[in-house]
């Protein structure tokens, strides 16, 4: 298939964001019900970040193989098994009857956690790089709505049903997600959305090779991205799994209160991916270092408000919500233009290892962040554990943002050289 028909790209986007909400709405429960699990196995604070640990490091070390798969077979197909892998597993953890058998199964979500490369990689072959940091806001737009959506079905059902009855419906969801993949997604050709290979009738020709995945790491801008994403994950981990706890136990709030205060958070925090992106996208076309710039404004802009959101004292409940969504609208400001700034550097058939490397990297570090969390929290309080590794990680983050800022230019420079070179040899 040399390109995909409009209305069968809207398709794949609209199941993918389908894919990316619901998965993450059970990936991110683990947050809101962490009250109820811990009452349920009695365990502290220590242990139940242990159990969001293990499943960011079976995740991380899935990456690679996932990067794999993807840049050599049929990324649809593998999605749908993905998307299978989330059910089963998920199903897995509300059996568990005991802490143990929670923690493994819990554990074994990450391998359909780090699915998403093949994705994203995807969808670069249904749209051109001009339009390419917009659709991935809008993708990703899902995780917030998705960590919304399960704090609904947390806070209303969680009493009801109970948490472990929550998880088969979400593990449900993704079962029936995998049947919609499998049947409705075409696979386009790798490079097909490129400009420059626009006029060469085979692509097929072009495939993975373990060379190309080391010139990756000769890029010095993709490095620097690769570096910060070690610690950029850090606060995502931190926020997602212990602020519903935090507000709850440090501040004061009720569970209506903790709802008409998130909602709306997680709701402009929603927004700020696709206005990244389409920020990302309009400064770009101004400059090859206008996804990098975007990217460090919002970490920078992140770091500062998210400093006064949590110094702000118990009591100034209106001065803390204000500044809460001042901080969540900047907060993804790095994603979608992190990742379709790897894009811009990277050739068509190894996109997906690009996307695991960077995801593996990330994991990597980020893995720890919720028992680091826990164990700060136990020693301290939960507000430390938040304040310490939200600035302290975006910090580091400004700094490599910014000396890749300077060099990416002539990375982005070179992979245009590569395509020119591949369409002169084809005609």
């Amino acid at each position: 298939m040399r390109a995909a028909r409009s209305s069968s790209k809207w398709y794949v986007v609209v199941v993918f964001f389908l894919f990316m909400l619901l998965h993450q709405a059970d990936k991110l429960l683990i947050g809101p019900l962490t009250p109820d699990i811990i009452e349920t196995f009695n365990i502290t604070y220590t242990q139940m970040g242990a159990v969001t640990t293990g499943a960011l490091i079976v995740g991380a070390i899935f990456y690679p193989l996932w990067g794999w798969l993807y840049d050599r077979f049929t990324r649809a197909k593998l999605l749908s098994l993905a998307s299978l892998l989330w059910g089963v597993t998920t199903w897995l953890g509300a059996i568990a009857p005991t802490y143990g058998t929670f923690v493994a199964a819990r554990s074994s979500t990450g391998i359909d956690d780090s699915a998403y490369p093949g994705l994203y990689s995807l969808i670069s072959d249904y749209f051109p790089p001009r339009s390419r940091g917009k659709i991935y806001g809008l993708l990703q737009l899902a995780q917030p709505l998705g960590y919304l959506v399960g704090m609904v079905l947390a806070l209303m059902l969680g009493g009801v049903i109970g948490w472990r009855s929550i998880f088969y419906i979400t593990g449900g969801l993704g079962v029936v997600l995998a049947v919609a993949i499998f049947f409705g997604v075409r696979e386009p050709e790798r490079g097909g959305a490129e400009p420059e290979l626009a006029q060469v009738e085979d692509l097929s020709r072009f495939k993975f090779s373990w060379q190309e995945v080391r010139g990756m790491f000769k890029k010095r801008s993709l490095v620097l991205l690769f570096i910060q994403g070690f610690f950029g994950v850090f606060p995502w981990n931190v926020i997602t799994y212990w602020f519903f706890v935090y507000l709850e136990e440090e501040r004061g709030y009720a569970s209506e209160s903790i709802l008409f205060t998130m909602a709306p958070a997680v709701l402009v925090l929603a927004a700020g991916y696709p206005l990244a992106g389409a920020l990302g996208d309009w400064l770009f076309k101004k400059t090859l270092r206008g996804r990098v710039l975007v990217a460090l404004f919002g970490v920078f802009m992140g770091m500062v408000l998210m400093f006064a959101t949590i110094t702000t004292p118990v009591g100034q409940e209106g001065r803390f919500f204000a500044l809460l969504l001042a901080t969540a609208i900047f907060i993804p400001f790095g994603s979608p233009n992190v990742l379709t700034s790897i894009y811009d550097m990277t050739l068509p058939e190894v996109r997906s290892s690009a996307n695991a490397a960077q995801n593996f990297i990330e994991y990597g570090g980020s893995a720890l962040a919720p028992l680091l969390a826990g164990i700060i929290a136990d020693a301290t309080s939960l507000s430390t554990a938040i304040l310490v590794i939200c600035t302290s990680t975006w910090f580091i983050c400004v700094i490599f943002l910014a000396l890749a800022a300077r060099i990416i230019p002539a990375d982005i420079q070179a992979l245009h050289r590569q395509l020119e070179e591949r369409a002169s040899q084809a005609q």
